[in-house]
C-alpha cells in the first residue's frame, strides 16, 4: 500500500475525479444537515454523525468468502451471428416497383420487403400456364410424356424466383399471373443495409438488402495458448461491455479455433450470446470470463461497493459506528453482481454499498483542508 502522504495525494485526485461530475449536477451535502464529527488522524478516514449516516442513505455489506468458478480472462469483439445473416439479391431482372421496408426496420419472417416488376417473371409464369394447359389437353396421347416433362421443366424455373410449390399449383389452377415479384424476409430480424430505392433497375444477383437477426450475437474472443488446456466448448461465459458497466451478459462457448496465431500466441474462440433486447451491438469490444469447470474459494463484495478511477480500485470501509476509511483494493473476477477482492480486505470487513457520494464529499473537504495545512 502507498505511503500515507502518497495516499493523501491519491485521495485528492481520486475524490476530485469521482465527485467532480456529481458536484456539478447535484447539490453538495450541507454541513449543517450532515455534520462530520471531526476528522480522524489518518488522511484516508472520515467520521460522520448518526444523523448524517441516516440521511445520507449509507448502507454496508460484509465481504464474504464464496465458491466461484475458476475463469479464464479474454477480450474480443461482438459480431453478427452468421447463421442469422442474409444478403438478399434480385432473382430476376426488372425494375424496383416498391420498397416496403427500410434500413433499420424490424421485420418478420415472410414479410414483403420490396416488389420487382419483371418481364422475365411474367414470361415464366405464362410459360407454366401454357404448359399446364397443353398437358391437360394431351393426356392419354403419344405426346403426353414429353408434354409432362416440358411442364415439369417450366415449373422448376419458378421456385428459384421465390415461389413455393403451393404457389405454383395455385398459378396453374387460377391462371392468374402476378405482376410483381416479391422480395420476402427469410427470417425475422432487422434490415441493416438497403442498397436500392423505388425505380432502380436491377439484374439477377443485384444487392437489395442485408438482414440480420440480432437476438443472438457471436463474440470472437482470443484464448491464450497457456489457457487452452483449461477451456472446452459448451461452458458458460460472462461478457461485459464498456457501454454497460457492472452488467453481465451470459453466453456459451460454442467453438474453439483450430489455428494458433503465431504472433499473439492466441486461438480464436466463438461465444454465442443471447441479445433479445438488442442492447449489445456488433462491433462492441467485450471482456469475457470463460468458466473452466473448476471451483475455488474467493473473497467477494457487491460490485456497487467498488469505486474505480483509472487503474485505482477503492472502497469505503466501515471501521466503526459512523467511521469510514478509504481503502485501496486489488480486484479479480466479476460474477453475478459480485467482484473478487484479491488484496486489501478480509472476510467480515464491511464496505459501503450506497451513500458513497456523502463520504466522497466529506473526504474531499477533509483532504483539501489537510493540503492547506501543509502549505
Amino acid at each position: 500500500m502507498p505511503h500515507p502522504r502518497t495516499l493523501s495525494i491519491l485521495i485528492s485526485v481520486l475524490i476530485l475525479s469521482l465527485a467532480g461530475v456529481s458536484c456539478r449536477n447535484s447539490p453538495p451535502a450541507e454541513s449543517e444537515e450532515h455534520p462530520a464529527e471531526g476528522n480522524a488522524a489518518e488522511p484516508n478516514s472520515i467520521r460522520l454523525s448518526e444523523e448524517a449516516v441516516r440521511t445520507g442513505g449509507i448502507a454496508v455489506a460484509a465481504a464474504r468468502v464464496v465458491e466461484m468458478d475458476r475463469c479464464i480472462a479474454a477480450v474480443g469483439e461482438l459480431e453478427f451471428n452468421s447463421r442469422r445473416l442474409a444478403h438478399l439479391t434480385a432473382r430476376a431482372s426488372g425494375r424496383i416497383e416498391t420498397i416496403a421496408a427500410f434500413r433499420g426496420d424490424r421485420v418478420v419472417e415472410g414479410q414483403v420487403l420490396a416488389e420487382i416488376y419483371s418481364r422475365e417473371y411474367l414470361a415464366l409464369q405464362s410459360e407454366v400456364i401454357q404448359a399446364a394447359e397443353r398437358d391437360a389437353r394431351l393426356q392419354g396421347t403419344p405426346d403426353a410424356r414429353a408434354v409432362r416433362a416440358f411442364l415439369e421443366a417450366a415449373r422448376e424455373k419458378l421456385p428459384p424466383l421465390g415461389l413455393t410449390d403451393a404457389e405454383v399449383d395455385a398459378l396453374i389452377l387460377t391462371k392468374s399471373v402476378r405482376s410483381f415479384l416479391a422480395v420476402r424476409a427469410p427470417f425475422g430480424g432487422r434490415i441493416i443495409e438497403q442498397t436500392v430505392v423505388a425505380g432502380d433497375g436491377v439484374d439477377p444477383g443485384a444487392s437489395l438488402f442485408r438482414l440480420a437477426d440480432l437476438s443472438t450475437l457471436w463474440a470472437s474472443v482470443r484464448i491464450y495458448e497457456k489457457d487452452l488446456a483449461a477451456v472446452r466448448p459448451d461452458v458458460d461465459v460472462i461478457l461485459r461491455a464498456q457501454a454497460f458497466p457492472g452488467e453481465d451478459f451470459r453466453g456459451r462457448l460454442v467453438l474453439i479455433g483450430a489455428v494458433m496465431d503465431e504472433k499473439t500466441r492466441t486461438v480464436e474462440a466463438r461465444v454465442e450470446v443471447r441479445n433479445p433486447t438488442e442492447r449489445l451491438k456488433p462491433g462492441m469490444y467485450v471482456e469475457a470470463s470463460v468458466a473452466c469447470g473448476e471451483k475455488r474459494r474467493a473473497l467477494v463484495i457487491p460490485e456497487s461497493a467498488l469505486q474505480e478511477f483509472q487503474s485505482l480500485s477503492v472502497v469505503f470501509l466501515q471501521t466503526g459506528p459512523g467511521a469510514y476509511e478509504l481503502r485501496l483494493v486489488e480486484t479479480g473476477e466479476r460474477s453475478g453482481g459480485r467482484i473478487e477482492i484479491v488484496r486489501g480486505l478480509t472476510e467480515g470487513d464491511e464496505v459501503v454499498t450506497s451513500g458513497s457520494f456523502l463520504l466522497k464529499s466529506e473526504m474531499l473537504k477533509k483532504t483539501m483542508g489537510d493540503e492547506h495545512e501543509h502549505d
